[in-house]
């Protein structure tokens, strides 16, 4: 239940008659905005509208910024467990040699074991995007590296004059 405004609280709503709810959640039925404005007030409570497009609508006496507090909370808990990945890059050339190789393989480990995914490119500078074999056969090297300790999320294709590839964290399930 979520309330999209502050005008659906008390003196804002606009309503002739509502559906009164109680705080404890029960149905008092139809009454006017007056009276469930007086029911809400006796009960130094809020009247809030929680349905406002229902026939009629539908308040609800409760407290607006307790409800409000814990909405907060809430909303701040769920961020605290989005985990946001990040996507490094290692980059290759088609005439890479083993050690280099070796060096580029262990940075994208590190980045694999942080949990980021990684994106292995290779760019074909002059004429040696003719030999594009060479560089799927360098990036082919990498997945075999690779694969004990992740997933290939995008195989090897052409983007302009680099080719690449997107390695995932592997997921243990």
């Amino acid at each position: 239940m979520t309330i999209a405004k502050d005008s659906m609280v008390n003196d804002g709503i606009r309503a002739r008659e509502v559906r009164l709810i109680a705080s404890d959640g029960e149905q008092l039925g139809v009454k006017s905005r007056q009276e469930a404005m007086q029911i809400a007030e006796d009960a130094s409570l809020d009247l809030v509208l929680v349905a406002p497009k229902a026939k009629p609508p539908v308040a609800r006496i409760m407290d607006y910024g307790k409800y409000r507090f814990e909405q907060q909370k809430k909303d701040r808990e769920a961020r605290k467990k989005q985990k946001v990945v990040s996507i490094k890059e290692v980059r290759l050339s088609p005439a890479i040699d083993t050690n280099d190789f070796n060096t580029k393989l262990k940075h994208a480990e590190k980045f694999l074991s942080k949990g980021d995914k990684v994106r292995v490119s290779i760019r074909f500078k002059g004429r040696a995007i003719t030999h594009k074999d060479i560089g799927r056969q360098v990036l082919n090297r990498m997945i075999e590296a690779t694969k004990e300790f992740s997933t290939v999320e995008a195989y090897p294709k052409m983007d302009g004059r680099s080719m690449f590839l997107v390695l995932a964290p592997k997921t243990d399930k």
